[in-house]
């Protein structure tokens, strides 16, 4: 992974900061994407820099604005004039039951978790065959055991799920495509999930009786990009066991 370029969107903070953290500590240069948290970008930038000068970049974006994506891909190539893998983190997460979902919901879930993603790669598609790079998606376990009350995040993962295995299809064999589905890693910062209950409720049914780590999520990542060279199409789920005992 030695001076290796790769873009996480959404890598300011969370699990995209983790993947960040561990792929610069191989010796990646990274490309760091944020959309509104540029205190979170701008110090994990400057710590990364510290670590190793020049090795940390930002790159600034809304997902939602497609017309744009491809311009943002262009910044990211042009800090070291190159970019050898993409790793689509970028993600919102919100409630959607079926009676009240709306366009604005549509637009903004599947925008972020699903549309974001496919032309981004369209838009890296040059670079990374030029490198033989690769493209990690960030998907979910409830692609396969929906949550309730969740439909449209539901749909657009499980439509990134999907898209993950036909990119693997159209990008070969100069670019491989894979995802990582998180369990339990951190819990969202919505305060429907701060009830100790409903969490403890959710760690019963996972096979190893804990949460993970977001480095957990960041080692797989590592693992596809760096020791998966003949891994294509596939989606990896980090959870614990969760989505076999639900």
């Amino acid at each position: 992974m030695q001076n290796q370029v790769i873009l996480v969107t959404g890598g300011a903070k969370r699990v995209g900061a983790s993947i960040c953290r561990r792929l610069h500590a191989l010796g990646a240069r990274l490309i760091v994407h944020y959309r509104s948290s540029f205190a979170e970008a701008k110090a994990l930038q400057d710590e990364l820099n510290r670590i190793r000068p020049d090795s940390a970049g930002l790159v600034q974006g809304d997902l939602l604005d497609t017309e744009l994506l491809p311009e943002l891909i262009e910044k990211a190539a042009q800090r070291y004039d190159r970019l050898d893998v993409l790793i689509n983190n970028a993600s919102s997460f919100f409630p959607t039951s079926l009676q009240h979902c709306n366009l604005d919901n549509w637009n903004d879930l599947i925008g972020s978790n699903l549309r974001a993603p496919l032309f981004l790669s369209q838009a890296a598609a040059p670079h990374l065959r030029k490198h033989s790079g690769c493209i990690v998606n960030i998907i979910d376990i409830h692609t396969e055991r929906p949550l309730k009350n969740y439909v449209i995040y539901n749909a657009a993962k499980g439509g990134l799920q999907s898209l993950t295995k036909s990119l693997a299809v159209e990008m070969a064999p100069e670019v491989r495509v894979n995802g990582v589905s998180p369990g339990a890693i951190l819990w969202p910062e919505e305060n429907e999930w701060n009830d100790e209950a409903a969490r403890q409720a959710i760690i019963a049914n996972t096979l190893l009786k804990r949460c993970g780590e977001p480095d957990d999520i960041a080692k797989t990542v590592q693992f596809l990009i760096a020791d998966a060279p003949y891994i294509t199409g596939q989606i990896i789920a980090v959870d614990g066991g969760r989505s076999i005992h639900l």
